[in-house]
């Protein structure tokens, strides 16, 4: 291990022995909860710390008894089991130690919407939408829906959800951008392969503190929603029009009967469109920007795509492809999202060295 990244190590060890002390000696208010909430985001990679010191001098000592006839054999075995156990730990800390994301806790606006494709397009955009409704169950995620648009056959014309939880953001970021289709289309009297796209954008949810909202920059529109819905759609000014003058961005909400709903709704989409907007001008290295995650939804942009007559999914960015296409689109993303992460990771940790 280099000098300085065990120069870090012990930081850390100290700096969680001095949260120690601090909260034994009875800190208290905010320095107390700082202190306990700090203490345990260390102590997990304290203890690999403290795994890895013991096996480094479990390692060494068993090379000191090398020379020893009566216990080289031991020494060999030990050594043996130490070689593969050494690396793996100090892989795991580096992971560990890379810079965090402090989105990544955090839940998420979810928004698909068809592209290229027509009805077709509309058509899986609602099936992706199911796809992340069924992974978030699986997860025990909530899935709120914020918005669906229905095309009247079956379609989806956008498609907006909240989906609260642990991690959300972390393990859902790799899912922006465009998602394309193949396959033979119901309406398809010849049996000839069609191919269209569907965006799909994952915003991480924006606390009140993070993005601060001018009241006066906002422009709010009310007018009567449109759709299914009865009599009642047509009688009351219930959808609403937020636009973010400075911004320019426009968000729309009419999924509630209650213009109040509908208002708070839509305030929770700008502010997560405005927070991932502040995001991408701090960290130009992470296209996290929305129009970089969606792009124009060109049949030729993709980063994933569901091949349906050969029962594949192949995601292009780490050329993996998976022959399971059913099970896939049943919510079962853990394989494709764990293979992004672990891209993700090596990328950072290959640009550290």
């Amino acid at each position: 291990m280099s000098g300085s990244l065990d120069y870090k190590l012990d930081r850390i060890v100290g700096r969680a022995a001095e949260l120690r002390s601090m909260l034994s000696e009875g800190l208290g208010g905010d320095g107390f909860s700082r202190a306990s909430k700090e203490l345990s985001e260390l102590a997990p990679i304290v203890d690999r710390i403290d795994e890895l010191r013991d096996a480094e001098r479990a390692n060494a000592e068993a090379e000191a008894m090398l020379s020893d006839p009566e216990m080289k054999d031991l020494a060999e075995a030990e050594l043996y089991e130490l070689k593969e156990k050494l690396p793996a730990l100090r892989h795991e800390i580096r992971l560990a130690l890379l810079p965090k994301d402090e989105a990544d806790a955090r839940s998420a606006i979810l928004e698909i919407r068809p592209a290229a494709g027509g009805d077709e397009a509309s058509l899986f955009a609602a099936e992706l939408f199911q796809m992340y409704q069924k992974y978030a169950e699986s997860k025990g995620w909530r899935f709120e829906v914020l918005e669906y648009g229905d095309t009247g056959l079956g379609g989806l014309k956008e498609g907006v959800a909240e989906i609260t939880g642990r991690n959300v953001f972390a393990r859902l970021k790799y899912e922006s951008g465009v998602h394309r289709v193949q396959r033979v289309p119901a309406t398809e009297s010849q049996g000839r392969i069609h191919t269209s796209t569907v965006t799909v954008a994952v915003l991480p949810e924006a606390e009140e503190v993070d993005v601060e909202v001018n009241e006066a920059d906002l422009r709010i529109d009310v007018y009567r929603a449109s759709g299914a819905g009865g009599q009642h759609v047509n009688k009351t000014e219930s959808a609403v029009r937020i636009t973010h003058m400075p911004s320019g961005v426009v968000v729309a909400m009419q999924e509630e009967r209650s213009q109040h709903k509908n208002r708070a709704k839509a305030m929770k989409i700008l502010r997560a469109k405005l927070y991932e907007a502040q995001r991408s001008s701090l960290a130009t290295t992470r296209a996290a920007d929305r129009k970089s995650q969606v792009g124009t939804g060109d049949r030729s942009e993709r980063i994933r795509t569901y091949n349906f007559p050969q029962g594949r999914v192949s995601d292009h960015r780490v050329e993996l492809t998976l022959h399971k296409i059913d099970r896939i689109m049943q919510g079962d993303l853990d394989e494709i999202v764990d293979r992004l992460t672990a891209e993700d990771q090596a990328a950072r940790l290959a640009a550290q060295e």
